[in-house]
């Protein structure tokens, strides 16, 4: 028979269990209120249950254009995970190498970790304002603002995705086995093909993780757009909003749409990491056994 479990475990498993209900209870509550009839409120018991909140969300209330809103934070994000992806694998191939500088250029690269979200916003915003003032100063009268979605709020999303995409490649190229490449070197692959052939299929799965991080990271982003994103507004930036002028569950609509973009994200990365890891496994596989 098997040992008795004593009785910490049971204490800890009904800890761990408070604490997943604390954390996924109130959005389990909102996905479940945002399915109410026309006449629910915002609070339970229900009232009815149909898909009335999220027509009404599309058609539009009068107060924002939600769909607008999700499709500019859609592109933002795709933007974003692309250049976060990009940068990253750049400066951790470059980081393999010891330069001039090097330690300096990394920890000003993850210092946006340690400040304030807000006050990195503020930065972004004042200089995009000196940065203003100094084209009107040359004498472009019509120059509106540089800042903008693209521009500024980029600038401020990026500042948030990066450092982590940072991190996540030089912990992978700190255990990257570097025979591999000398051993296609030696057979006559150039740097390019080395790593195009080498390198990438190897740390592909981590290069996928970073891209789910850069988009997660930008689509629910606040605090860094709310000073520097521009004239229009993310949709978490509308989501705030909302929050002060809905009383109706279109704010709860609102949210499970928005969940549901950040799990889709979420399930495909996993499928697509688990997925390259299966096909190099049975490389690998295939590999060992034409050798033999």
């Amino acid at each position: 028979m098997p040992a008795a479990r004593p009785r910490a475990f049971y204490v800890l498993a009904g800890f761990f269990a408070l604490y997943v209900a604390f954390l996924y209870g109130p959005m389990l509550a909102i996905f479940t209120l945002s399915f109410q009839g026309p006449d629910g409120g915002l609070t339970f018991p229900m009232n009815g249950l149909s898909l009335h909140w999220f027509a009404k969300l599309f058609a539009g209330g009068g107060i924002v254009d939600i769909g607008v809103a999700l499709l500019r934070s859609l592109r933002l994000g795709l933007l974003v995970m692309a250049l976060t992806v990009v940068l990253s694998v750049a400066a951790g191939m470059a980081f393999r190498k010891s330069f001039a500088g090097a330690g300096l250029l990394f920890y000003t690269a993850i210092a946006s970790l340690i400040v304030p979200s807000i006050i990195t916003s503020l930065g972004i915003a004042l200089e995009f304002r000196l940065l203003d003032d100094f084209i009107h100063w040359l004498g472009f009268e019509d120059w509106t603002t540089g800042m903008g979605l693209y521009t500024s709020g980029l600038g401020a999303h990026l500042s948030w995705t990066l450092p982590f995409g940072l991190l996540i490649m030089f912990a992978i190229f700190n255990r990257f086995d570097t025979r591999l490449e000398e051993a296609a070197r030696d057979l006559g692959a150039t740097p390019w093909q080395s790593f195009r052939h080498v390198v990438l299929p190897i740390i592909l799965p981590s290069v996928v993780g970073i891209g789910l991080f850069g988009f997660t990271l930008s689509w629910d982003e606040l605090a860094r757009s709310s000073q520097a994103i521009g004239a229009v507004n993310t949709l978490p930036l509308e989501l705030q909003g909302l929050t002060t002028t809905v009383t109706k569950p279109d704010i709860y609509a609102l949210g499970t749409i928005t969940s549901a973009v950040s799990f889709i994200a979420i399930f495909a990365g996993l499928f697509a990491i688990q997925a390259l890891q299966r096909r190099q496994s049975r490389r690998g596989s295939d590999a060992g056994s034409g050798m033999v």
